[in-house]
């Protein structure tokens, strides 16, 4: 009896320890589902929003509110076309495509970093062709975006070039107080530049797997309690059985019941 019990122990606390794991698992797909929320949310207050002047949300120390992603600005000045580098590698078109980035100069004196757009790669290491942005004064219309990591396999680029939108590494390349806590997705240029980019998609509102992942855990948790007591059950139906001397089914052989029927047959005949 007691080796039964000691049996059945470990079952129910492998049943325990595999609930825990499930329940740790759902609680970070419960949290992930949270985050996601927040960032449709985010979208959906942001992204069409009236824009304002670029200092209204972005101070003198250049930080970007998480709360204000994707939120329009306004910029007045002039683009620094002289200085404008590639991002490689962006997934545009079906492609690895380049993204054009171009600081401008604001009314306020700092320099904004603002991506214009992508083009198609080329034959070598560049595009063929890179629209040009207006020359002289102009009003252009942003969304805010945090910048971007440093690979973190350490990848490099050629000259003119950057391998992500690391805000820090595009300023030491640039000329002046180049703002360093966001950059701007173009979305109206006044006068336009020549040519045309190709533009960005909006943020997807699908909310994702995560609350379905999470249910499915909780119920991962219930079915391994479910199994072990059917283990349970089943061996004390069993073990009662033996105790009680009741025999087991004996399953009989389908090559004698044919046997048999095929002496019926012969019996028949006579």
């Amino acid at each position: 009896m007691s080796r039964r019990w000691t049996r059945w122990a470990v079952y129910v606390l492998i049943a325990i320890g595999f609930a825990v794991a499930c329940v740790f698992l759902s609680n970070w797909q419960f949290e992930r589902n949270e985050t996601r929320a927040a960032q449709i949310e985010l979208v959906e207050q942001n992204y069409d929003a009236t824009p304002v002047p670029l200092a209204d949300l972005i101070g003198d120390d250049g930080v970007l509110d998480p709360g204000d992603e994707w939120h329009p600005v306004l910029l007045q000045g002039e683009y620094l076309a002289d200085q404008q580098l590639l991002v490689r590698n962006r997934p545009h078109g079906g492609t690895s495509a380049f993204e054009v980035l171009v600081p401008f100069r604001d009314v306020d004196g700092r320099v904004f970093i603002v991506d214009r757009g992508w083009v198609p790669p080329g034959d070598g290491d560049a595009p063929d062709a890179v629209p040009a942005p207006p020359k002289g004064e102009v009003e252009v219309t942003v969304r805010l975006r945090p910048g971007e990591q440093v690979p973190a396999s350490g990848r490099g680029a050629p000259e003119g070039q950057v391998p992500t939108i690391n805000l820090p590494t595009i300023a030491k390349l640039v000329e002046g107080d180049v703002i360093t806590g966001a950059y701007g997705r173009v979305i109206s240029e006044d006068p336009a530049g020549s040519g045309t980019l190709g533009g960005f998609d909006s943020p997807t509102d699908d909310p994702g797997p995560h609350l379905s992942y999470a249910i499915q855990w909780i119920l991962f948790a219930l079915m391994g309690f479910i199994f072990i007591g059917y283990i349970i059950r089943t061996e004390i139906v069993k073990h009662r059985e033996e105790v009680e001397g009741i025999p087991a089914p004996v399953k009989k052989s389908r090559r004698k019941d044919h046997d048999a029927d095929v002496e019926d047959e012969l019996l028949d005949v006579r």
